[in-house]
């Protein structure tokens, strides 16, 4: 690699200039770009007075745990501006599977938009039907239709009315409430905040959530409350589905939303005959089964979709992040056929719900690259086989006494659980700030992720053994650490 230096630039308009006029279309993307200190703090001027962070205080945005400048990428590997190489945690925010830099996305994208970049309605283009037919022919019902929008929380707020639609169609218009699993995140709109209290959305600052919406439990057999005392499956957590149910009765449930494997929940693997129970009970009650695969799909799991580890066919599946691996927003509500034909007849059947990024061109264009990158490379396979490698690797982080839990097994999607005391599971108290401690080990070790009572573990699906070895070598550095300063 080579590095851009910038010495001087006077203001911000200089630097943008500069990069327009040397960052030839996907040549950046094996370079780094290596920016001087005056033109770094000017940037940090502009992001300081006027750029909002995602659930971040603005006035403290470059602190210790702050955000980094990052300018260039490859593989599992980003850089900063100062041309420091950070290693990928997350594949951004769960999503960039194939891995950072790859040209061919950039070139499909700019081919695409030669020719078309939006179509009018009552057009469709070449590109998104082909990507429709692509997406049901990996899907788990291969006469599914695909309803495109631009992003996750989009496709959890389509599948449930989709949900809520299918159950009126078919003659069922009392059916609106939805079951969900507590701890889980699907999105940030009011309605998938709703749905389970999870993540960064906290319901306490936005009013009285949206109406109609049961949570139940969540499989976990480190903490669970449905487990037996010795820390194994009961499967009452989804039996517990059955319950709720029968409570609310089963002429008002409309649906159930689950991830297959939740991420916000702490990463739990269900017990193998978790999902087909609640497959079973879904059934038996006519309650639509979604699954929400927003981080699960496209071969996180070491599946292309997790519901294959369970031979489990959902009615509606949510997906978005990977398939273009981040490279352009999308996401979809993946109908199957019985969902889908439900629309089909006379005016009042019509599903009438509009995106208007839906099915973008460019980012349909961004998607069949993508998974072309996927099959033609076997990065699915990779992340089954990286992935039981890295848990394996993991194990050895149990020398730590702060390390309660090690989790994972279905591909590289693993979590490693921090407490207090390991017999008895505690956790650290709230004023130890565990999570801002952890995380500023983890950046002092040039690791880029989350940290708390959990560190979440979902790297690029690129990732090869000797990348696992270096950063499950960094991370039990950092847990060395965090061990000695609490």
């Amino acid at each position: 690699m080579w590095g851009v230096w910038i010495e001087s630039l006077q203001d911000r308009k200089s630097y943008l200039e500069f990069y327009r006029n040397n960052a030839k279309r996907g040549e950046m993307m094996a370079t780094t770009t290596t920016l001087s200190g005056e033109v770094i703090e000017e940037l940090k001027q502009q992001a300081t007075e006027h750029f909002w962070p995602h659930a971040r205080q603005t006035n403290d945005m470059f602190g210790d745990n702050g955000l980094k400048l990052v300018s260039d990428s490859k593989g599992v590997w980003v850089y900063d501006v100062e041309g420091k190489e950070w290693f990928d945690t997350l594949s951004g925010m769960w999503l960039v599977n194939i891995g950072h830099g790859r040209k061919e996305i950039a070139d499909a994208v700019y081919e695409q938009m030669q020719g078309i970049s939006y179509s009018p309605g009552g057009t469709v283009t070449p590109v998104t039907a082909e990507l429709a037919g692509r997406v049901a022919a990996l899907a788990p019902d291969k006469q599914a239709r695909i309803y495109f929008v631009s992003g996750g929380s989009e496709a959890v707020e389509t599948a449930l009315k989709m949900a809520k639609n299918y159950q009126k169609n078919i003659g069922e218009p009392t059916r609106y409430k939805v079951i969900s699993r507590k701890g889980s995140y699907h999105g940030a709109t009011h309605a998938c905040m709703s749905l389970g209290g999870g993540g960064i959305a906290a319901p306490i600052n936005y009013g009285p959530l949206m109406p109609g919406n049961i949570h139940i439990e969540q499989p976990d057999a480190y903490r669970g409350r449905c487990c037996s005392a010795d820390g194994g499956c009961t499967l009452e957590c989804a039996r517990d589905l059955e319950r709720a149910i029968l409570h609310e009765g089963p002429s008002t449930v409309a649906a159930f939303i689950g991830e297959p494997i939740s991420a916000a929940s702490g990463i739990h693997i269900p017990h193998p005959d978790y999902w087909p129970t609640v497959r079973e009970i879904c059934d038996k009650y006519g309650v639509v089964m979604i699954c929400d695969e927003v981080i699960n799909a496209f071969g996180r799991t070491g599946k292309m979709f997790a519901t294959e580890h369970w031979n489990v066919k959902p009615d509606i599946t949510t997906v978005a992040k990977a398939l273009t691996s981040g490279y352009l927003p999308i996401g979809a509500a993946i109908a199957s056929k019985k969902i889908a034909s439900a629309f089909e007849g006379d005016d009042n059947d019509t599903f009438r719900h509009l995106i208007t990024f839906g099915g973008n061109p460019a980012s349909c264009a961004a998607a069949i690259a993508n998974l072309d990158i996927m099959e033609n490379e076997n990065i699915v396979d990779n992340a089954a086989v990286m992935g039981d490698y890295m848990y394996d690797r993991l194990q050895t982080l149990y020398d730590h006494k702060i390390v309660g839990d090690v989790r994972g097994g279905k591909g590289l999607l693993s979590a490693v659980e921090l407490v207090k005391d390991r017999d008895t599971k505690e956790k650290f108290p709230t004023e130890l700030k565990l999570a801002d401690k952890a995380t500023a080990a983890l950046q002092r070790h040039m690791i880029l992720g989350r940290a708390g009572d959990s560190i979440p573990i979902a790297p690029p699906l690129c990732i090869t053994k000797n990348e696992v070895d270096h950063f499950v070598s960094q991370l039990d550095s950092a847990l060395t650490e965090i061990e000695t300063t609490l």
